[in-house]
C-alpha cells in the first residue's frame, strides 16, 4: 500500500501551525516524508508541527518542533529566504537531532 497523506506517520502527526494555508500542506507533508524513517518506530507517540513567520520576507523563518513522548522536544529552524530550501533543512536538522537522540538512548557495550 502505497504511503500517502493520510496513511503516513508525517501526515498522521504532522500539525501545520502559522503561515501555511491548506494549499501547502501535500507539498510540506511530502518534503518531510525522509522523517518517516526515523520515526517509524515511535508512533503515535510523536507530534510534530511546523510554522512559518514573516513567509516570503527576508526575515522569514521556519520552525520545525519534534516531541516524542518521554523523549526531549526537539526543535530545527531555518532562516533561509527560499520556503523549499527552509523546508529541507529543518528537516535535515531534526533528522541529524534524532539521530543523536538515538545515539544517546542506546546502551553501551562494555568491551
Amino acid at each position: 500500500m502505497p504511503d500517502d497523506d493520510s496513511t503516513s506517520l508525517i501526515g498522521e502527526r504532522l500539525r501545520f501551525g502559522s503561515g501555511f494555508t491548506a494549499d501547502d500542506h501535500a507539498k510540506v507533508t511530502e518534503r518531510l516524508s525522509a522523517l518517516e524513517r526515523r520515526l517509524s518506530g515511535y508512533g503515535d507517540k510523536v507530534d510534530l508541527e511546523i510554522s512559518v513567520k514573516e513567509r516570503d520576507t527576508a526575515s522569514q523563518r521556519v520552525v520545525l518542533d519534534c516531541q516524542i513522548a518521554g523523549q526531549p522536544r526537539s526543535v530545527a529552524t531555518s532562516t533561509l529566504p527560499n520556503l523549499d530550501d527552509a523546508i529541507t533543512e529543518v528537516r535535515e536538522d531534526l533528522i541529524r537531532q534524532l539521530n543523536v537522540l538515538k545515539t544517546r538512548s542506546e546502551p553501551r557495550r562494555r568491551t
